[in-house]
């Protein structure tokens, strides 16, 4: 019987005769020969199809498929040193499972509306395969970081009674006899509530902004991981970021240099930024880009272009720690040794790329917590609960929240973050 075999495990099967079931990625013909580029998700491979070996039907069959067809083909593996993958499949036999109509999308440039109207197909091309297996790796990394540094996942609730991140930008959705629901802008507040249980726990799920930016950095849903961990305080909480985002580099240049290669990614500055990060405060960064001639007071915060110069001379990613507090969220801990600031930071990739990554010790005194939330004026009653985690064995603790996205975006190399979710929800898109 031959065997079904996958196509990244086509080094197992050299001289041996296998079943192939995948799609017609491309096709040529030169008079008795047909080369057929085959992919599978796993690879693709050139199998070749010699009609003096081959039945006159099996070599016909051949002929009429067209782009996307799917099919079976049964051939033997052949080493070939002029192959990308070091190997060919000698065609013996094909079985087709539907011929393609006329596929959309062609070698043309097209234009990214189109493309995006024609995401469901678009993701079959090499680029978005590639950006789809390095968007797994870089999950697959941050869980096995969190997962051997002892956090847990802890998963939190989707749907809340309540703000996390401000009011401004909430998804409001009807929710039987309460009123009114939102969609959550990150699990933070909920995953506070685990270390009390656990002590170091995280979630990975999608997130909601109604935030109404065209920027190439801003989706209205993205995911989001989320991590928080008791005994942990404001430098401490750096550290783990910054080994949690060098540990990511590390794999994904270990698994996926094929995809960063088709990607046309610089893998030797994802290699620098592998190195100790660096840490500037607030005020630092504002005298760094008033000395670059930007017109930013103390007190703004950063947008795109602050972003993208405060790291511009960088390899490493920069932490800008210790923010004023009036610019940052309530459940922020206040510096004891400046009360106008919070012990908080933003990580900025290099390479123009932006924040990845906000995080900050969390404020563990009831009372200065509950005079914040009324300085905020957030209805206390709703946020009851995450005061009585004051109330019953508090302790210091520190968390930080990865912007999926934005961070396979610079590992990636990719400029927009439309690309690297398979479906992008933008302002101006919720189809297909």
């Amino acid at each position: 019987m031959i065997k079904k075999a996958y196509l990244k495990d086509i080094n197992q099967y050299k001289g041996k005769e296998i079943l192939i079931e995948g799609w017609i990625r491309n096709k040529r013909s030169s008079g008795k020969i047909q080369f057929l580029i085959i992919r599978d998700g796993t690879e693709e491979i050139q199998a070749v199809a010699f009609k003096p070996n081959l039945d006159e039907k099996i070599f016909k069959l051949c002929e009429h498929l067209t782009l996307e067809s799917s099919v079976r083909i049964y051939g033997l593996v052949r080493a070939d040193k002029r192959a990308p993958s070091g190997y060919e499949l000698d065609i013996t036999n094909i079985e087709i499972i539907q011929i393609a109509d006329e596929f959309p999308i062609q070698k043309k440039e097209h234009g990214v509306s189109f493309l995006l109207d024609n995401r469901h197909l678009w993701l079959r091309s090499r680029k978005q395969n590639a950006l789809l297996k390095i968007r797994h790796a870089v999950y697959y990394a941050i869980c096995e970081y969190l997962n051997k540094n002892g956090f847990y996942r802890f998963d939190s609730p989707i749907l809340t009674p309540n703000a996390c991140e401000g009011t401004t930008t909430l998804f409001e959705v009807p929710y039987f006899d309460e009123g009114s629901a939102y969609l959550s802008q990150s699990g933070q507040l909920y995953l506070e509530t685990g270390i009390m249980s656990l002590g170091r726990v995280y979630d990975f799920g999608p997130t909601f902004r109604a935030e109404k930016s065209k920027t190439r950095k801003h989706l209205t849903e993205f995911w989001m991981m989320d991590a928080e961990a008791a005994f942990v305080e404001h430098k401490e909480n750096m550290k783990i970021q910054e080994e949690l985002i060098r540990f990511v580099i590390r794999s994904v240049l270990k698994k996926n240099m094929k995809e960063l290669s088709i990607l046309k990614r610089d893998v030797e500055k994802l290699k620098k930024a592998d190195s100790p990060f660096k840490i500037i405060t607030y005020k630092d960064m504002i005298e760094i880009l008033q000395s670059k001639g930007l017109k930013i007071q103390y007190g703004d915060d950063m947008g795109v272009q602050e972003e993208e110069m405060v790291t511009e001379d960088s390899d490493v990613p920069i932490f800008v720690e210790k923010w004023p507090k009036e610019i940052k969220a309530f459940y922020m801990k206040i510096d004891r040794e400046n009360p106008d600031l919070s012990l908080c930071s933003d990580l900025i990739a290099p390479e123009c790329f932006g924040e990845i990554i906000g995080g900050s010790q969390r404020e563990d005194d009831y009372d200065i917590l509950k005079a914040r939330i009324e300085e905020e004026n957030l209805p206390i009653e709703d946020y009851q609960w995450y005061l009585d985690l004051r109330k019953y064995g508090t302790v210091p603790h520190s968390g930080f929240g990865v912007g999926f996205e934005r961070l396979i975006g610079w590992i990636s190399g990719v400029k927009h973050i439309r690309e690297v979710i398979p479906f992008p929800r933008m302002i101006n898109r919720l189809n297909p």
